[in-house]
């Protein structure tokens, strides 16, 4: 007699459990039914707000976009972070217009490598390293004129380049 109980104890928990696997495949079916619309949010990109010059006692000097949003710092961050020893009282900001007005940013002479020097017109390898060879000899460049000095830099390649470089250092 105790193992008829048994059984039908077991074939009713069996049975219990059936449909509560065929109840919850039954609600899954209503609840994935086509017909509802699946909403896709994207995230919105970066909108520009304008330009600002960075300048004064940063990295890289120059015109960086200003998307919404931005900090003083991530506007620092852009132009290179401060130079040595320097603070946000050290550096020069201008709103500007729309990027499509803005100027190029100048190379300055006093910093770049000599792959950046080669960026300037009329400028090759042997003239980039000859550049960088005459401010290790002679010091910082106190103006852009001082550039005629350097071997391999005539009128012609000034004029070509005056308006692209910098003396900020």
């Amino acid at each position: 007699m105790g193992s008829s109980k048994y059984n039908i104890n077991w074939t009713l928990v069996a049975l219990l459990l059936a449909l509560v696997i065929i109840a919850g495949i039954v609600v899954l079916g209503l609840k994935c039914r086509g017909g509802q619309a699946v909403e896709v949010t994207l995230t919105p990109g970066r909108e520009i707000s304008g330009t600002i010059y960075v300048g004064g006692a940063v990295n890289n000097p120059g015109y960086y976009p200003i998307f919404t949003g931005e900090t003083l710092e991530d506007v620092i961050t852009a132009a290179g972070g401060f130079t040595n020893g320097a603070s946000v009282y050290d550096v020069e900001l201008s709103i500007g217009g729309a990027v499509e007005e803005e100027t190029p940013q100048k190379i300055d002479i006093n910093r770049a490598e000599v792959w950046l020097l080669e960026a300037l017109p009329g400028i090759g390898k042997t003239t980039a390293q000859a550049i960088v060879d005459y401010r290790n000899q002679h010091g910082l460049f106190r103006d852009i004129y001082e550039l005629l000095n350097v071997p391999g830099i005539g009128e012609s390649t000034f004029n070509n380049i005056k308006d692209l470089i910098t003396v900020n250092g």
